[in-house]
């Protein structure tokens, strides 16, 4: 699944991501440290893994398995 962060807080390491749908949806700080990147943009294209619950557990880069 693919979305846009919407809001990111650097110091929390949480925000929020705009599916294409519209649906926002937010992610802990253990999501964005699965991740291994050091920041997100306001507006960048991520990629989400959720688990059976619908909790982004992982956000990463488009372009990284």
């Amino acid at each position: 699944m693919q979305g846009t962060v919407a809001t990111y807080d650097a110091s929390t390491r949480s925000g929020v991501l705009l599916l294409d749908d519209g649906t926002e949806l937010a992610f802990p700080a253990r999501a964005f440290d699965a991740s291994g990147l050091r920041l997100l943009r306001l507006g960048q294209r991520v990629r989400l893994d959720v688990d059976a619950t619908g909790a982004v557990v992982r956000v990463t880069l488009p372009t990284m398995a």
